[in-house]
């Protein structure tokens, strides 16, 4: 790793005409960083050491780091547990865990009568459910679900918005959910809308209550909505009472908040897929509670203690470090999944990183779990990547704020081998009001770099 960074650090910009990078097409103020390599040669680099928000390319950071601490493979774990009178549940974090897990762990106890509490165990973690500059406005949409032990359906209740004849609108909450969602949004003429520049608002509150108002335009189907759930033990407590109740499972005490005894017997035990497949999903659907939550438990299970962002972020730099010589120094991680606006990643680490996953795919095995330009995850509706040559030819890792269009990845020749590596961080993107027929500048860049990583 330490020939490659000293190649980087010792052209500031190198470019190979074959590359095509027209930073030319970005708007002013941006500030991009691309750096390609083939084999061990470096064919274009330029702002290599800037230090840049990653994004959602940190995803493959947190990947690694796992893949190489859980060599065996790792799967989460959540356990029904009898202690006395009393039962406990213990949740590890697992981000898939669904209703249906939940109620099939339950239904050991059909019929039958808890005479004690039954308490819920997210002792694992520690510490914030939401990472330090995960912004304000968005807390309350799914991709920024709370990253807590007590981990349910995603932490996420699909609903939707009606726009009514009668200028209201209405909202609607599937029954088994255990929200509150009241809407005071007025249906309106885009007209309406541009004039009175009253845009869709959404408030929430502690206790899973969402209130949306402002303006919506009239429409002829409903609003699909998706509300990231702000306490997730109160939604764990009242999905369980209801499960309780269709299961006829009597409860004399209460569900309450606990650690289980470290005596307590073992009843049943719910695992999550196997940490490939957690990994694809994770990194094709670009899942930020699945980074995080993976992130806590590799700090968890490192340091022999409970998993919190800050042990989490840690051990990803220790594991990365000890076991494959990549420091990534005074890069800035505040989570695993890059929702973060303080995160910030030079580009020549992400190079390390990515020539280190290629030159040990068969230790680590994770290109093979990237989503495809064109074809699936992330990438298939791609604009830069829907058509050929750039199509099927590429696998990576996207990653996208407010002002940075980020890629990592690989682009393959005819036979179906790594021609060349790549890093593109592109922040500070403010562009111009879009214009009708005319391509965005980010698309006209992409287009002509990854076709020139593609064809030449």
């Amino acid at each position: 790793m330490r020939t490659l960074t000293l190649l980087l650090t010792c052209v500031s910009t190198v470019a190979v005409a074959s590359i095509s990078t027209p930073y030319e097409v970005l708007p002013p103020g941006q500030l991009s960083s691309v750096i390609v390599t083939k084999d061990a040669t470096v064919e274009s680099s330029v702002n290599a050491e800037q230090l840049l928000p990653p994004a959602s390319t940190l995803k493959l950071v947190t990947a690694l780091a796992a893949k190489l601490h859980w060599k065996e493979g790792y799967q989460f774990s959540t356990q029904l547990l009898e202690q006395g009178d009393d039962y406990a549940l213990r949740f590890s974090g697992d981000p898939s865990l669904s209703r249906q897990d939940l109620e099939s762990l339950l239904k050991n106890l059909k019929g039958k009568t808890i005479s004690g509490d039954l308490y819920l165990d997210g002792s694992i973690f520690s510490g914030y459910d939401r990472g330090v500059g995960w912004p304000w406005d968005v807390l309350g949409v799914c991709y920024a679900a709370p990253a807590s032990a007590l981990s349910l359906e995603g932490n996420c209740v699909q609903a939707s918005l009606k726009t009514l004849d009668s200028g209201a609108t209405s909202a609607f909450v599937p029954k088994h959910q255990p929200i509150k969602v009241i809407t005071n949004v007025k249906a309106v003429s885009l007209e309406e809308k541009q004039n009175s520049y009253c845009d869709l608002n959404l408030t929430t509150a502690p206790n899973n209550s969402y209130t949306l108002s402002g303006c919506l335009v009239n429409r002829d189907k409903p609003l699909p909505l998706k509300f990231a759930v702000q306490s997730p033990s109160l939604f764990v407590k009242k999905t369980i009472a209801e499960i309780l109740e269709q299961n006829n499972i009597k409860l004399n005490g209460k569900v309450k908040l606990g650690k289980a005894k470290y005596n307590a017997t073992l009843v049943a035990e719910h695992k999550s897929d196997s940490l490939d497949e957690m990994l694809e999903f994770m990194l094709h659907k670009s899942n930020n509670l699945y980074a995080d939550n993976i992130t806590k438990q590799l700090g968890a299970d490192f340091y022999g203690a409970q998993g919190s962002f800050n042990s989490g972020t840690s051990a990803i730099r220790e594991i990365l470090l000890k076991q494959t010589g990549i420091d990534l120094g005074n890069a800035v991680l505040e989570d695993g999944s890059g929702l973060s606006r303080n995160n910030r990643v030079s580009p020549e680490v992400m190079m390390q990183i990515m020539q280190y996953i290629k030159n040990n795919d068969e230790k680590v095995h994770l290109i093979a779990l990237l989503p495809t330009s064109g074809l699936d995850g992330t990438l298939k509706y791609r604009p830069s990547m829907r058509n050929t040559p750039i199509k099927g030819n590429i696998k990576g890792k996207s990653g996208s704020l407010f002002g940075s269009h980020n890629m990592v990845g690989y682009s393959y020749d005819e036979q179906g081998n790594i021609k060349y590596t790549f890093v593109q961080f592109v922040s500070n993107y403010h562009p111009e009001p879009k214009v009708k027929g005319v391509e965005p500048a980010i698309t006209q860049f992409e287009k002509a770099f990854y076709e020139s990583l593609v064809t030449q």
